[in-house]
């Protein structure tokens, strides 16, 4: 899909009131957060392949997984690592915020219990990729430890009422003294099976600035691929699955805080 350029001073401004006369706004969140609700409940039933790949773009360090969301035959679901190499990463690590972020927040979805949590101010009509969008810019209002949140702006399809395209960061409050960075990143859903708008790619080019002036360059991209809406089948197969019991690498991921020194080169 074709990139459109997020400027952070433009989505940091609030908008006068004359911005908003044309569409009523509120009837828009409210709308497009009860389908989001039932987008996030829908996905809920799918199972899809998830690809991680980070890069320091300077180190050479590597982080990649794949893994399968899936049910069992109980009708549990479930996550199965399939691809695992050894973790190469030298000047990062990934900390469990990383991991909330790269679950929830990079796949964005802003549904009708989230609101109160956020901030959101209407910027204007836009398109991304020829699609009608409502552009908004989306931060939360208070922040509760040990949560993660989106902080950004989002495009939500103006015929669909659903979120399309995301743009921001993952915050949230630390523990004191935590050296940790977190990368803008940008996400675009895809309509499956013809309803709902699902989150099939994420991106980020970002470089992450440490307290210790440390200044990381780093690349990410997440893939979600082969959506199937389950079925109920006592079976479900994605392809080859590793052998965990012969000895195949850790699959615990590292954190994005600099790695120990003994680490560095």
């Amino acid at each position: 899909m074709r990139a459109i350029v997020f400027s952070a001073a433009f989505a940091a401004l609030s908008f006068p009131g004359w911005a908003a006369d044309e569409v009523n706004t509120a009837d828009i969140i409210r709308k497009f957060a009860a389908k989001e609700l039932e987008f996030q409940q829908a996905r809920n039933n799918y199972t899809y392949r998830q690809s991680v790949k980070m890069e320091e773009v300077n180190g050479g360090g590597k982080w990649e997984e794949v893994e399968d969301i899936i049910f069992t035959p109980e009708g549990k679901r479930i996550e199965k690592v399939v691809y695992a190499p050894v973790i190469s990463l030298r000047q990062i690590s990934l900390s469990p915020e990383d991991v909330q972020d790269l679950r929830n927040v990079q796949p964005f979805v802003l549904t009708t219990p989230d609101i109160p949590d956020y901030d959101i101010q209407y910027l204007g009509k836009e398109k991304v990729d020829d699609i009608g969008c409502y552009s908004f810019s989306v931060k939360p209002k208070k922040m509760v430890q040990g949560k993660r949140y989106f902080e950004g702006q989002i495009w939500v399809d103006d015929r669909d009422l659903q979120i399309v395209k995301t743009y921001g960061k993952g915050v949230g409050l630390l523990k004191r003294n935590s050296d940790q960075a977190f990368p803008k990143f940008e996400t675009y859903r895809e309509q499956i099976d013809g309803k709902y708008w699902f989150p099939t790619y994420t991106r980020a080019n970002d470089t992450l600035h440490f307290k210790s002036g440390e200044n990381v360059p780093i690349k990410m991209v997440v893939k979600y691929q082969d959506y199937k809406k389950y079925e109920g089948r006592s079976t479900i197969k994605f392809g080859d699955v590793v052998d965990d019991s012969k000895g195949g690498p850790p699959t615990t991921p590292p954190s994005t805080t600099p790695a120990p020194p003994t680490k560095k080169k």
